[in-house]
């Protein structure tokens, strides 16, 4: 196959890069400056927990299986082909209620600093551990409902 410079095959991830995030395959797709994207494996029963980008704007194509993803108090199913865009500074929660796998492509852009952020999550289970290195990477989880 021949290689052309800024084409990543569908099968692989930037120099053969993939990532378990909170149970989340997240291969990369493309990485500069200005944009970084990446292609996620979400499970049925798993989320993305509610979180703020304050800089940068965040959106998600849904190529199958159907997503939740919350804005607060409001909540969007989104199936497949749909976009939807987080922009920046506005909390949201990505969820896969749907009984089944969701395939999905993310994007950010500016890059800032979530590549690296992703290679320090790569098999993270402790949550606190997360949530810190999270913050020192832009990246700001809010804290769960008071019970």
């Amino acid at each position: 196959m021949t290689r052309i410079e800024g084409v990543t095959p569908a099968a692989e991830g930037l120099d053969g890069q993939s990532w378990n995030v909170v149970g989340h395959i997240y291969t990369p797709k493309l990485h500069t400056p200005q944009a970084f994207i990446w292609h996620a494996a979400i499970p049925d029963g798993t989320f993305v927990p509610p979180h703020i980008h304050p800089t940068q704007d965040e959106w998600i194509v849904v190529g199958q299986g159907q997503l939740e993803v919350e804005f607060g108090e409001e909540v969007y199913k989104a199936g497949p082909g749909d976009v939807v865009r987080m922009p920046m500074g506005v909390a949201h929660g990505i969820f896969n209620r749907s009984g089944a796998p969701a395939d999905v492509v993310f994007g950010v852009a500016p890059s800032r600093k979530l590549y690296e952020l992703f290679t320090k999550l790569d098999g993270l289970t402790d949550p606190e551990e997360l949530v810190r290195i999270s913050a020192e990477h832009e990246v700001d989880f809010l804290p769960p409902p008071e019970a």
